[in-house]
C-alpha cells in the first residue's frame, strides 16, 4: 500500500482535531503549543481516547468532554515523570558500575578483568566478542579527560583499566556486560548489594531499565506504555518489595512495576530519599485524563510493602 497522507499546516491540523470531536477552548494558546510540539507526538495522546478499531469513524473521540488543554496536561504529566525517573535511574546505573568495577577487580585483582573471556559465559562463542566490541566503541566515543590521559600515556592494553572504561558505558552496555557474565560469587554478591538474591533477576531488572531509560532520554510516552522487556518480579527479596499475591496481578509489562524495581533499589542505595513524595505528589494533582489503572498501579497499591517504606 502507498502512503497517500498529505502534510498538514498547524491550522488543519486544529481543525482535523475539532471533526474528531476534540474542543479547543484556546485556539491560538493551541496553535503556540502545535508549533513547539508535533502533532505527532501528540497523537500518542490523543490515541487512547479516540476509535481506532473502525476504519469508517475516522478516529472519532469517545468522550465529547474533552479539550486539547487537557491533552497538553497529560503529555506534561509524563514529561514529569520521565524526568523523575530518569534522575532515580541515574543513581541506579552509577551504582551498578561502581559494584561491578569494584567486586570483579579486586577479588580477580585484574583492572582489566573485562577483556578476559573467563569471567563470562560459554555457551554463545559470540557473546564476549561482540560485548568487547560494545565496549570499545563505547569508550572510542568518550570525550572524557580521563579515558584521552590513559590514550596518551598508555598503550598496553589498549582499553583503559575497568573503573575508567565502565564509567563511560551507555546503560545497555552495561546491561549486557552483567548478563554475559559466568555464574559464579562475585556476581551474585553484586545482586545482592541491590537486596536481590538471584543474579538473573538482577540481570532481568537492568535491562528493563535500560530500555526506560531509553525512553526517558528521547522522550518516549511511558506513561501507559507497554514496555518490551516484561519485569521479574521476585519474592525472594532481601528487604520488603511486593506481596505473594500481589505478584500475580501486578503487570509486569507496565511502568508502576518499573516503579516499584526502581524504588526498591533506590532505597537501598540512597536512604532517605523522595522519590516516593515526588511520585505520590505528581499523582495527586488535578490531571483530567490521568487514571493510574493505565499505568499498571492497583488499587491497594500504597499498601504493598515497597510502597509503604
Amino acid at each position: 500500500m502507498k502512503y497517500t497522507k498529505k502534510p498538514l499546516t498547524i491550522e488543519e491540523q486544529i481543525d482535523r482535531l475539532k471533526q474528531r470531536g476534540l474542543n479547543f477552548a484556546d485556539r491560538e494558546q493551541a496553535k503556540n503549543y502545535l508549533k513547539n510540539i508535533s502533532y505527532y507526538r501528540l497523537r500518542a495522546f490523543t490515541y487512547p481516547f479516540q476509535n481506532n478499531t473502525d476504519p469508517s469513524a475516522d478516529h472519532v473521540f469517545l468522550r465529547d468532554d474533552i479539550d486539547f488543554s487537557d491533552i497538553v496536561d497529560l503529555y506534561v504529566f509524563d514529561r514529569r515523570l520521565r524526568n523523575l525517573v530518569f534522575n532515580e535511574l541515574e543513581k541506579i546505573e552509577i551504582a551498578v558500575r561502581t559494584q561491578l568495577s569494584l567486586v570483579y577487580s579486586v577479588q580477580s585483582q585484574d583492572p582489566f578483568w573485562y577483556l578476559d573471556g573467563v569471567w563470562f559465559v560459554q555457551s554463545n562463542p559470540n557473546t564476549f566478542p561482540h560485548l568487547v566490541n560494545d565496549v570499545s566503541d563505547d569508550v572510542n566515543r568518550s570525550n572524557e579527560d580521563f579515558i584521552k590521559h590513559y590514550k596518551t600515556k598508555y598503550d598496553t592494553p589498549a582499553m583503559p583499566p575497568s573503573w575508567m572504561s565502565l564509567e563511560v558505558l551507555s546503560f545497555g552496555t552495561l546491561s549486557r556486560m552483567y548478563k554475559s557474565l559466568d555464574k559464579s560469587p562475585m556476581k551474585r554478591q553484586i545482586a545482592r548489594e541491590f537486596g536481590i538474591g538471584d543474579e538473573d533477576v538482577l540481570a532481568n531488572w537492568l535491562h528493563a531499565f535500560s530500555n526506560l531509560r531509553n525512553c526517558c532520554a528521547h522522550h518516549s510516552r511511558i506513561w501507559n506504555r507497554r514496555f518490551v522487556v516484561h519485569l521479574k518480579l521476585p519474592y525472594n527479596t532481601s528487604n520488603p518489595f511486593l506481596t505473594r499475591s500481589s505478584l500475580k496481578t501486578i503487570k509486569q509489562n507496565k511502568i508502576f512495576a518499573m516503579l516499584s524495581a526502581i524504588k526498591y533499589i533506590v532505597d537501598i542505595i540512597s536512604p532517605g530519599n523522595s522519590f516516593k513524595n515526588q511520585l505520590e505528589g505528581l499523582l495527586m494533582e488535578n490531571h483530567k485524563l490521568l487514571t493510574i489503572k493505565e499505568m499498571g498501579f492497583p488499587v491497594d497499591w500504597k499498601e504493598l510493602p515497597v510502597w509503604k517504606m
